[in-house]
């Protein structure tokens, strides 16, 4: 690994961080990425965070319409409350503050309790729970659906209204739509290896995929021989417009797709697999408003991806639409 330690690995990561993203507040002792105009305007406050080792989430998407402060943990291991808790205190311009939340069991109990603490100090916070994957109700790390891809378009679309001045339950009720309007499905061509373990975190046989899987390598629906792309996309698109029909939206409404990459495969490859996402859902009538294919939310090396797709009517397509400047999402500006 391209590493200094397993024990500075974070920290090292930080500081690279902050050399890079002069416009970003990087500190690495209280582990807080802050865009350093988060107070200023007088908008609501977006604050996420996770585990370490889905870069570019979230520390990656912090900046103009999309997230005010970010928390990373350690690697897979949820920040703690105390760093939610001043990235609260750091980013609230008067106007409160929305944690948005992957439902995984260490994220969902540590930003509790940062808000009940923000909450203490006079801080207005909502927060909204990100359960997008449809691939098992529960597993290792959760009670009920995880949280993948959609954080993305709920980052985008509730940093976008915050930038126009929507007020704090109008960011927090457009942030909960996305969710409930996103769907999503991932798949591993092979395991993921931590820095502190050294070795890969679960046994995949060559020649085989996990259909299902979890962004921490959690267990997926089945494993399968080696598939081909199209019949992967087969298998992913299905489930998502599957379980999307279940919502009661419109089958052939637009839609925002993501093909994101595990972080081990290729933008070569992940286009192709876009060619054959594009190709099943104009066959199913849903129309692709929007596409961003790349490496996004992230499980360190693991070869494989995953698909998101999030139904969009014309106010989510404008505000996905508008400016964003982060380190690893920007346009319009």
């Amino acid at each position: 690994m391209l590493i200094n330690s397993a024990d500075t690995v974070v920290a090292d990561a930080l500081h690279g961080m902050a050399a890079a993203h002069p416009d970003l507040d990087v500190d690495v002792e209280r582990r807080v990425v802050v865009r350093r105009d988060a107070k200023s305007g007088g908008r609501v406050g977006l604050v996420s965070g996770g585990g370490s080792g889905h870069e570019p989430l979230h520390g990656g998407f912090v900046g103009y319409g999309m997230l005010s402060a970010a928390c990373p943990g350690e690697v897979f291991t949820s920040p703690v409350p105390n760093q939610m808790l001043h990235a609260a205190g750091a980013v609230d311009a008067g106007q409160g503050v929305l944690f948005v939340v992957k439902n995984y069991t260490g994220d969902v109990l540590n930003f509790q309790m940062a808000a009940e603490l923000a909450e203490e100090d006079g801080l207005r916070v909502e927060s909204v729970l990100v359960n997008d994957d449809v691939a098992v109700t529960d597993s290792l790390y959760t009670a009920g659906r995880r949280g993948t891809g959609a954080t993305l378009f709920v980052e985008k679309i509730a940093g976008a209204a915050a930038e126009e001045g929507a007020p704090l339950d109008r960011v927090a009720a457009l942030a909960r739509r996305v969710n409930e309007s996103s769907r999503s499905f991932g798949v591993a061509l092979s395991a993921c290896t931590t820095p502190a373990k050294g070795s890969p975190t679960f046994e995949l046989p060559d020649g085989e995929l996990e259909l299902g899987i979890g962004i921490h390598g959690e267990p997926g629906r089945e494993r399968r021989a080696m598939m081909t792309s199209r019949e992967i996309a087969e298998v992913a698109v299905g489930a998502v417009l599957d379980d999307l029909a279940q919502t009661g939206g419109p089958a052939d409404g637009p839609v925002l797709a993501l093909v994101n990459g595990m972080g081990a495969t290729p933008l070569l490859e992940l286009y192709g697999f876009h060619a054959e996402v594009s190709r099943l859902l104009t066959a199913r009538g849903v129309t692709v408003a929007r596409a961003l294919v790349g490496n996004y939310v992230t499980s360190l090396d693991m070869a494989g991806c995953s698909v998101t797709l999030c139904r969009a009517d014309e106010e989510l397509l404008r505000l996905w639409d508008a400016p964003v400047q982060t380190p690893a999402l920007r346009w319009g500006r």
